[in-house]
């Protein structure tokens, strides 16, 4: 069922996109909107302005405003605008981005007006969009499928590997979760981790990539030179998309050990950059607990990276002790609502607690001292390809 949508924002300078709406007719004798526009900062800032006219004094103007993305409720945010009342007025609105997160390339915002004068006259204006695009780059696209690809830096070789990268993730994810990708996707490649970065708000310095589940959307740094991470990489994204379509309700999201365990399943065996810190962390028991790892990972890289590995091998147990099935079960409990240890209850017939002691057990046994050493840790069975 397509479902209205929403949005989150991004960060930093850029190059100004104005949108100038036109207006409806107005009623005789109450307020006139004569213009309305919208411009964009990317990422940082999306100021608003109108002017209007009226034969009585204009006493307030009101900006409303919808970020579109999925959402189970259609969201519309209502601003009072600052201006000095006058029967001809100019208003505006500058909503900062830093005060709701960010939004990702490509999301669009609709906005219209309200405007009331001293008789008791009020118009409302036509709606109007905006694409919040970041036009810092000249931007390529290439399309296949459900999935629009968009890049600036590198070649058509380079965009064509990578899009074959997500197309050949697609049928894995649908083994792995029993699920298809059904909505449109947009995967926006920034030249590295710096320039995508500089396209967020508040980024965590480990950040090499970011999915929008709510609005369809995936943001990569992957330069011409590592490609081959963002190979593997983009199947990481893609699944934070599947499992959302496949778990989204209401009621609950899913704990971020299972969204991210799953991501990183779905990109194969876990690199000695995961193995090293996990076997390290075994056997100096420094793990992180399952309950801890439901909640969203540290901004410190080390701490991250740990979470990461952990996330993987604790679905990897789950998958790799009592079947791809049970998998797809939990899952399907977790789009009705359930909360996390009714979920792993009704399925497993354990709780996080219960959990994290069985998990432990499995993972200790993998890096015990008689067990090859941390440095060749093993690829656990289940991510095997």
């Amino acid at each position: 069922m397509m479902k209205t949508k929403l949005v989150i924002i991004l960060l930093f300078v850029s190059l100004l996109w104005t949108a100038v709406a036109p207006v409806l007719a107005q009623p005789q004798g109450g307020p006139q909107v004569l213009s309305s526009s919208a411009m964009a900062v990317f990422p940082a800032q999306l100021t608003f302005t109108v002017s209007a006219s009226s034969d009585r004094q204009i006493t307030d103007i009101r900006v409303r405003y919808q970020i579109e993305r999925t959402s189970f409720a259609q969201v519309t945010a209502e601003v009072k605008a600052p201006f000095t009342p006058g029967t001809q007025v100019t208003a505006g609105y500058t909503l900062d981005m830093r005060y709701i997160g960010g939004l990702p390339p490509g999301t669009v915002v609709k906005y219209w007006w309200l405007v009331k004068d001293a008789g008791g006259g009020v118009t409302t204006s036509e709606v109007n969009q905006i694409s919040w695009d970041d036009a810092r780059y000249t931007w390529q696209h290439i399309s296949e499928g459900q999935i629009t690809l968009y890049w600036y830096a590198g070649d058509e070789n380079f965009a064509g590997a990578l899009m074959a990268a997500a197309q050949a993730a697609l049928p894995r994810l649908g083994q792995d979760t029993g699920e298809l990708l059904s909505n449109p996707v947009s995967i926006y490649i920034y030249d590295g981790s710096g320039d995508l970065q500089g396209a967020m708000i508040f980024p965590n310095e480990w950040t090499g990539g970011s999915a929008y589940p709510g609005y369809g959307i995936i943001t990569l740094g992957v330069s011409p030179v590592n490609l081959d991470w963002g190979e593997t990489t983009i199947a990481h994204e893609l699944t934070h998309l599947v499992v959302h379509q496949l778990t989204d309700n209401p009621y609950s999201g899913i704990p971020v050990w299972l969204d991210e365990g799953l991501a990183m399943y779905a990109e194969g065996p876990l690199a000695s950059q995961f193995t090293i810190p996990l076997g390290q962390a075994v056997t100096s028991d420094k793990l992180f607990t399952v309950r801890t790892l439901a909640s969203p990972f540290s901004a410190l890289s080390d701490q991250a990276v740990l979470s990461y590995a952990q996330s993987f091998s604790i679905v990897d147990y789950l998958i790799g002790t009592y079947g791809q099935p049970k998998m797809l079960e939990l899952l399907g409990v977790f789009r009705q609502g359930s909360d996390y240890d009714a979920a792993l209850q009704k399925v497993y017939g354990f709780d996080m607690d219960g959990l994290n002691q069985r998990w432990r057990d499995y993972v200790r046994q993998q890096y015990s001292p008689s067990a090859a050493d941390t440095a060749a840790a093993p690829v656990y069975a289940g991510a095997a390809r």
